[in-house]
């Protein structure tokens, strides 16, 4: 008896789920990430010397701690405390954490690298603290960091297949199972280099246009 199947059009639903799911939790991970990390990265780039020390060694664990071990030990802990999460939210949640300790790294420099002549010129023009946050910092902050804020981006997208260590179906995942059943890891290997280079190498090109003309 043949234990092995080839591939067929059969699996191409199979492999759309993983693709979907990889982009779903991508993008939840970026989307959540960058909003709090822009948050996280106003208020180290505010606050203090005390508060920036607390916010930078929680922030140092995340960015320090492999995402695997990250991921693995936050599914086991709350199962343990019995309350286990779906793959997907576990993943969502440490992926977006993950993205958020990176991101407010790069917004705390956006924030910092705005002229402090430039924002005395618009609170001097009448601007109150808000404004100039909203019309200032923001905008000529977020400029000088996109570049960063698309590499960071690209990272997660790739580290997205990590997630399949706690059992959520995104690609690699459905590759890994595919490959069990019809023994062809090469072809379907990449296929699965092939989705991720269709999908990095567009927002990379874009990331490097948008910068361009960001300069002119």
């Amino acid at each position: 008896m043949n234990l092995f199947t080839p591939l067929s059009w059969n699996d191409t639903g199979f492999i759309l789920t993983g693709i979907l799911n990889t982009v779903y939790i991508s993008v939840i991970a970026i989307v959540v990430g960058s909003l709090l990390g822009l948050l996280i990265g106003f208020i180290r780039a505010e606050s203090n010397k005390t508060v920036n020390v607390c916010l930078g060694a929680v922030l140092d664990i995340l960015r320090s701690v492999p995402l695997i071990i990250q991921l693995i030990l936050f599914s086991t802990f709350i199962g343990v405390m019995g309350f286990p999460l779906p793959p997907f939210f576990a993943g969502s949640i440490i992926l977006s954490l993950y993205t958020m300790a990176f991101m407010s790294e790069v917004f705390r420099s956006g924030f910092n690298s705005v002229p402090t002549t430039m924002i005395k010129a618009a609170r001097s023009l009448g601007m109150n603290y808000l404004q100039t946050v909203r019309y200032i910092r923001i905008p000529i902050g977020m400029r000088a960091v996109f570049p960063s804020w698309i590499g960071v981006a690209l990272s997660v997208i790739k580290d997205s297949a990590l997630v399949s260590v706690i059992g959520y179906m995104e690609l690699l995942r459905t590759a890994e199972q595919l490959i069990s059943r019809t023994q062809q890891p090469l072809m379907i290997l990449i296929g699965v280099g092939l989705f991720y280079f269709m999908i990095s190498y567009p927002l990379s090109r874009y990331g490097k246009y948008i910068e361009r003309k960001m300069e002119i």
